[in-house]
């Protein structure tokens, strides 16, 4: 990735595949994801590439996650980022995943992220 440049580059680039937009601001646009995880899985995009503002989506995903689960629409939430190929990244711009989580959705749900490598996901299986 370039180390800065702004989400309209990348748009007129080809590299940001993003159409169903939700809402935005100076810093983030939020998008629907176009391969969702679970029914409500959203990417908060930065704007500019700056830390600061990947940051502010990071900030961004997270209160509207809680909010979902204070409203009884989600149970919980995972935030997370795939930063480079090795992380799984596929477009190569800067975005956030915000998934909603719900009970029920796993059989045990035990590791969250830790299961971005199957055979860690439970590390209590492991005792």
């Amino acid at each position: 990735m370039k180390e800065e440049y702004t989400l309209e580059d990348a748009e007129v680039g080809g590299i940001a595949p993003w159409t169903e937009l939700v809402r935005e601001d100076f810093h983030v646009k939020v998008f629907k994801d176009k391969y969702p995880v679970t029914d409500g899985h959203l990417l908060f995009v930065p704007q500019y590439t700056a830390d600061g503002v990947i940051v502010d989506c990071f900030s961004d995903a997270l209160t509207h996650g809680k909010e979902m689960v204070a409203k009884g629409e989600w149970d919980g939430f995972n935030i997370g980022i795939n930063w480079g190929e090795a992380a799984g990244q596929t477009v190569m711009y800067p975005h956030i995943h915000l998934i909603p989580r719900r009970k029920g959705d796993m059989v045990d749900p035990r590791g969250g992220v830790r299961h971005v490598i199957p055979e860690k996901g439970n590390y209590k299986n492991d005792f």
